[in-house]
């Protein structure tokens, strides 16, 4: 329902971490042999979908044209859903 970015490197099965590495060095390598400005951003998303409020992501969904079936489903997930620890 919500196409996968080529550059994601979660819920797939690849060495998305090693890749990604290899990317940045050639990108810093090419940075440095063109004297040219380069900027990088990290971004830790941990467990991203236990700290975003959960109408946000619904909000990203139908922001992004998810089909309104498909919000419903994750609607549902989260209504009145609480975690016990035994």
């Amino acid at each position: 329902a919500c196409p996968i970015h080529p550059r994601q490197r979660g819920f797939i099965s690849a060495s998305g971490c090693s890749e990604n590495l290899k990317l940045l060095q050639l990108l810093v390598k090419c940075a440095k042999q063109e004297h040219r400005d380069l900027g990088v951003v990290f971004v830790d998303i941990a467990k991203a979908f236990d700290t975003v409020c959960h109408q946000h992501i619904i909000a990203g969904l139908v922001q992004r044209g998810i089909d309104p079936h498909v919000v419903q489903l994750v609607r549902e997930m989260y209504r009145d859903i609480s975690t016990y620890i035994l």
